[in-house]
């Protein structure tokens, strides 16, 4: 079945209506946003970080420990020359949150990481859970985990584009923003989180922020990776 000129128009239209919301979503803090909660890596003196991860609440997943994470510059720095994925988990309940903002930055990319032809691999990442229905990864030896937004930095994917990967596709949804920033730059991502819960998964209010993780992963990638969080803060409307 064809459609006809009026028709192809229609699907256009509603296609550049969902881009734009997602772009929207993507564009900036809201007047008078409050910030909720803040995690911030950027008081630490330098040296290693693990001591003030675990102390702080953070679960070691996969191959974090060989992230060699540490305290430089004001910043969280996480590195490795191998091919590792790594996670670090930290529980929260965080109501009335709508968007986040995140200080971050790549000092080295991970050749050939590519969101657009299947390879889903981050120098940097950040997941955020909410509430606490789970949903399926997708697969048996994966557990199930609650709803989750993740914004990324990369050097090939789209700024904007909301992703779903290889696994947690009904669950998990992935956004670049920026993309490519330049090797050592700070950048700040803001993200509306409720704009985008409410478009993926679930209309209506947010249910609270349950889970703050950040990873590296290199994984089919060649050359290492180099990444680093200052500031992750969350926010009202």
């Amino acid at each position: 079945m064809s459609l006809s000129s009026s028709g192809r128009f229609s699907v256009i239209v509603r296609i550049l209506a969902i881009q734009m919301a997602y772009l929207l979503a993507l564009a900036g803090t809201p007047a008078g946003a409050a910030v909720l909660h803040t995690f911030d890596f950027s008081t630490e003196p330098d040296g290693d970080a693990g001591p003030w991860l675990q102390k702080s609440g953070f679960q070691y997943e996969l191959d974090a420990k060989k992230l060699e994470a540490k305290f430089k510059d004001r910043r969280l720095v996480l590195a490795t020359t191998d091919n590792l994925a790594g996670l670090f988990i930290h529980e929260a309940n965080i109501p009335n949150v709508k968007s986040v903002r995140i200080s971050w930055g790549v000092n080295l990319y991970p050749d050939g990481a590519d969101w657009e032809k299947g390879n889903y691999r981050v120098p940097i990442a950040v997941v955020i859970s909410f509430g606490s229905k789970k949903i399926g990864s997708g697969l048996p030896f994966l557990p199930d985990a609650p709803y989750f937004i993740s914004p990324f930095l990369s050097r090939n994917a789209v700024a904007g584009r909301i992703y779903t990967a290889r696994y947690f596709k009904k669950g998990g949804r992935y956004v670049c923003n920026p993309c490519a920033p330049d090797a050592g730059t700070l950048v700040t991502t803001t993200v509306d989180l409720a704009t985008i819960y409410n478009s993926q998964f679930e209309p209506g209010a947010l249910p609270p922020v349950t889970g703050f993780s950040f990873q590296m992963n290199t994984k089919d990638t060649r050359g290492g990776a180099s990444a680093f969080l200052q500031k992750v803060e969350f926010l009202s409307d």
